[in-house]
């Protein structure tokens, strides 16, 4: 055998072995957390009222890297990690300024890194707690991956993210629960999902129950979103029924208005983390209802699609909202305008009120 056509199958050869290797290691590698309790930080006191009037703000902060000129690589963009580590640093300070600004009563938080690549291992909680100090804490792993090597030219690499809830009065348990997921390929993508259910005494004896979820985007066909919304609702119709108070929110991955298209436009592609919620899933629980911020004289989205830097005709939509039970009273809620200028997200407040019995 000539030694040109040895050398040859030699590199190639190598290269099996290495993509075989990479292989293995992602599926040796992935596994899922399943449920568990969950550490409060920075503790606090006191109860919620009965017939006074509260807010609650949920943000996906994209993990600090969003800024109006980012455009992600699985959103059709170019980036896999945020532009720099001066720019993250930056923009997290941001973020955590403005989410003490709203000064709501309660926040849930989504995509809070503490260890990846992306985000140039920083912990993010920290910026958050710093602007927040008053306010017990917990977070709850939603994102675990094995070292991505995609984009080649800056692989993705490792991920630990989660999901955040703060409070300024007391938490009496707090809690991680696990989603199901897709059991095919898509599982190395989407990874972990969870919601997180934080309890909080009420005066008279009741707790509000607290869900934060960030539901699955990079799927299939969009069902698997389906089946995680199904049960976390399940769960709060429960919590309900036990007397509870309840609240849940966050990033539906779900076109929540259920026609965005009408007071935003529509989109040339279909995106499975874009469908409306089926009518059904909801009607299942008529205990609970489904708040999407929307101002038909203003409209303002909390979503755009990331496949490029901001801008006029960019894809964008609402995914961002809330579920209560029926013994809570929504009385307003609105998006705060941000301009997508520190995440592909906005932030979304609502004012409510626990009925006395």
């Amino acid at each position: 055998m000539k030694k040109w056509l040895k050398a040859l199958l030699c590199v190639v050869l190598a290269l099996v072995l290495i993509v075989g290797g990479y292989v293995a290691y992602v599926f040796i590698d992935y596994h899922r957390l399943g449920d568990m309790a969950l550490e409060v930080s920075n503790p606090q006191s006191g109860e919620m009222q009965p017939a006074k009037d509260y807010a609650i703000m949920t943000w996906n902060i994209g993990f600090g890297a969003y800024e109006s000129d980012y455009g992600f690589f699985m959103d059709g963009g170019t980036e896999s990690w945020a532009w720099s580590e001066e720019r993250l640093d930056a923009n997290m300070e941001n973020i955590a300024r403005e989410l003490a600004a709203q000064e709501a009563d309660l926040y849930i938080v989504q995509e809070v890194d503490r260890d990846a690549t992306r985000s140039y291992h920083r912990d993010e909680v920290e910026p958050i707690v710093a602007a927040l100090p008053d306010m017990g804490w917990i977070w709850a792993q939603n994102y675990d991956s094995p070292f991505l090597f995609y984009p080649f030219t800056q692989p993705h690499g490792k991920s630990v993210a989660g999901i955040m809830t703060l409070s300024p009065f007391a938490i009496t348990d707090a809690q991680r629960y696990e989603l199901p997921i897709e059991d095919s390929v898509m599982k190395l993508l989407d990874l972990d999902r969870c919601y997180s259910v934080t309890r909080i005494p009420v005066e008279g004896g009741h707790e509000l129950v607290l869900y934060n979820f960030h539901l699955s985007a990079y799927t299939s066909d969009g069902t698997i979103s389906n089946e995680q919304l199904e049960l976390v609702l399940g769960s709060m119709a429960a919590e309900y029924a036990k007397g509870n108070y309840v609240i849940g929110g966050g990033d539906f991955n779900k076109d929540i208005l259920g026609d965005s298209h009408v007071y935003f436009g529509a989109s040339d592609k279909e995106y499975t983390w874009a469908q409306p919620i089926p009518q059904e899933i909801l009607d299942r629980h008529p205990e609970l209802t489904l708040h999407a911020p929307l101002d038909e004289d203003n409209p303002i989205p909390t979503c755009r699609n990331a496949d490029g830097p901001y801008h006029q005709g960019q894809y964008v939509l609402t995914i961002d909202g809330f579920i209560t039970s029926a013994n809570v009273e929504m009385n307003g809620i609105r998006v705060v305008d941000t301009g997508f200028a520190y995440s592909d997200h906005n932030p979304v407040m609502m004012d409510f009120t626990l009925l006395a019995e």
